[in-house]
């Protein structure tokens, strides 16, 4: 065969392959004229700018309320340690720390748990005392309170002020 005719051969098999542009069996597949658009971003909904918010009010606009420690006239400078179920030395190392920016520190029992804020200010007055801790005040005191079967019951409290001399 010679090569024009080879030529000739491949023209005809490529011209039924144009004629016949898709054959029935095989899917059209969609143009890109067929897409959906996608809206832009000029169709997007406008946030509000920052401007726009209200402010809030600064810390420095807002009333001042009362200290508790405000109300109690004879001793302005005082922190109160409330004695409960944690070990006893917490409770030292808890009334050490605030003694050391504080001229006066409250140690506070309610029933059980009186026996325990005088261990812990006996431990701060004998163990520490090179520094020069006091005990200034003792306040006992009867709460009345509800318990849980309703019934009004006294519970005693104690309080304890320790100062350094």
């Amino acid at each position: 065969m010679s090569d024009t005719k080879k030529s000739k051969d491949a023209e005809d098999i490529l011209s039924e392959f144009h004629d016949n542009a898709l054959p029935e069996d095989e899917p059209k597949l969609p143009s890109p004229e067929d897409e959906p658009k996608l809206p832009s971003p000029e169709d997007e909904p406008k946030l509000p700018s920052p401007e726009d918010e209200p402010k809030l009010p600064s810390p420095e606009d807002e009333p001042k309320l009362p200290s508790p420690e405000s109300k109690n006239n004879d001793v302005e400078d005082r922190d109160v340690i409330f004695v409960g179920t944690k070990p006893i030395m917490t409770y030292v190392s808890a009334t050490l720390t605030q003694l050391s920016t504080r001229s006066t520190v409250t140690i506070k029992a309610r029933g059980k748990r009186i026996t325990q804020a005088v261990d812990v200010s006996q431990m701060i007055v004998k163990r520490m005392n090179t520094v020069g801790y006091v005990i200034s005040d003792v306040r006992i005191l009867s709460d009345s309170l509800m318990s849980q079967d309703g019934k009004l019951r006294n519970v005693s409290t104690i309080e304890i002020d320790i100062t350094k001399n």
